[in-house]
């Protein structure tokens, strides 16, 4: 969404990393992060520069939170979680991306932020592309 003659939105390399698409939103990208850990998804607006919540217009804020709500009933239906954490910090990576984490009394993390608690352990090929088809699968993609 970017104006003529301007850089086309991308996505930052870093979350280009340690992530896996999953689906195509009408605002948002909606990626996987590639961290056996936690099911966690996360949310990326395909707005050019956009940092904070707050750079997005008002339609963009509405339907962001449409997508999240999608992205945390497809966590919820698959995992069952104790709690779902939905967090837009940008501390490391600046673009704006929301987080959407299935949480569990018993994950390695509980009750603390996931950030820092153990190194990521990348889901195996095979477990992924079955991860990332049960998610579309919820979605009703």
């Amino acid at each position: 969404m970017s104006a003529a003659g301007h850089d086309p939105w991308q996505l930052h390399a870093q979350l280009a990393g340690d992530t896996r698409p999953v689906a195509q939103f009408a605002l948002s990208e909606l990626r996987l992060m590639d961290d056996a850990n936690h099911p966690w998804l996360i949310l990326v607006p395909r707005v050019r520069d956009a940092v904070e919540l707050l750079d997005l217009d008002d339609a963009q804020q509405t339907t962001l939170m449409r997508e999240i709500a999608l992205a945390s009933r497809a966590l919820q239906t698959l995992f069952k979680p104790h709690k779902l954490n939905v967090a837009a910090l940008g501390n490391v990576v600046a673009q704006l991306h929301v987080h959407v984490i299935a949480r569990f009394q018993t994950d390695i993390a509980w009750p603390r932020p996931v950030w820092g608690v153990a190194a990521a352990r990348p889901y195996p090929p095979e477990q992924l592309v079955q991860l990332v088809e049960r998610l579309r699968g919820a979605l009703q993609l």
